[in-house]
């Protein structure tokens, strides 16, 4: 699709994507874009870079931001980096979703409220809506939200069961400038092959090895080849200490191998074609003690 292919009231801009930790945000974009390009984990904090997710249609185009939940209890170098990301996304955004989960909402929500500017757009989306049994609770827990912003709209949804997305995007798609698109139809990220990959690979570490592994453990990709429609993948999981090397690699390696094997049939789902993957786990410690270590790392 370019620009001469659509319509003079196409419409098309850039969505952020925030809310506190562990609220559902790179769930929610994947469901809407059809893909999964943000990783999902039940350990919050998950996502650490600001990823976009793109969804076309005939009429408009969705650039959805996902964005790292807002953090409040720790102030490291690590989270300034994370806070700063969000920050920016907000200023830069022409449509906001405000993410809470359905039946919470608390300081960290109203922290990350207060940072949303009061001229953009502004939508409420209560997440996982279904585990609310009782839906005459919904109404009042919407009004106690909204009472604190001059919301545009407020959608419940479900981003898991896909309850009410058609919703959501017609709604967003009224706030969206009219523009012609940034992006190519079949795009559903402008992030490269080799990041996803990093990504993906990383989704698996933190949802086999649980909580005990530190957030400043992360996935450098050392080769990336493709050979027609095989790619090969040589991956390096960075860990702070020989104890959370063992923690990944498992006993007689069988974690490790976990993690290798969910790896790679999610990148085959998302690559279309076969993969080859090696993953080595490495101890290098002090990479992420300060900023600029982060930014070697791909911290944004």
């Amino acid at each position: 699709m370019t620009s001469t292919d659509v319509s003079p009231d196409f419409r098309c801009g850039y969505i952020a994507i925030v809310g506190r930790p562990n609220v559902g945000k790179s769930t929610l974009m994947n469901a809407l874009i059809g893909a999964k390009v943000s990783i999902t984990s039940r350990k919050a904090q998950t996502t650490r870079h600001r990823i976009t997710g793109i969804q076309t249609t005939e009429h408009a185009q969705f650039v959805y931001v996902d964005t790292p939940g807002f953090q409040t209890r720790h102030s490291n170098a690590l989270n300034k980096t994370l806070n700063r990301t969000v920050t920016n996304t907000l200023t830069a955004a022409d449509v906001i979703l405000f993410v809470v989960e359905a039946g919470t909402y608390g300081q960290a929500d109203k922290q990350v409220l207060d940072l949303i500017p009061k001229n953009v757009p502004c939508i409420l989306v209560i997440n996982k809506s279904d585990r609310i049994k009782d839906k005459a609770v919904m109404m009042p827990f919407a009004q106690k939200v909204a009472a604190d912003h001059d919301f545009s709209a407020v959608v419940p949804v479900s981003a898991k069961q896909r309850f009410q997305l058609t919703v959501l995007e017609g709604e967003i798609q009224k706030y969206l400038p009219v523009n012609p698109p940034v992006f190519s139809e079949d795009d559903i990220t402008d992030r490269s092959e080799k990041f996803l990959a990093a990504e993906i690979v990383r989704e698996k570490v933190f949802r086999f090895v649980g909580d005990e592994l530190p957030y400043t453990s992360t996935v450098v990709i050392e080769k990336f080849e493709v050979e027609g429609n095989l790619r090969r993948i040589f991956t390096a999981i960075l860990v702070d200490r020989d104890s959370h090397k063992a923690m990944v690699i498992g006993q007689k390696g069988a974690k490790l191998k976990e993690i290798s094997t969910q790896a790679r049939l999610d990148m085959e789902k998302l690559f279309g074609g076969p993969v080859y993957l090696e993953i080595w786990v490495k101890v290098k410690s002090g990479w992420a003690d300060n900023e600029a270590g982060l930014r070697a790392y791909g911290y944004e």
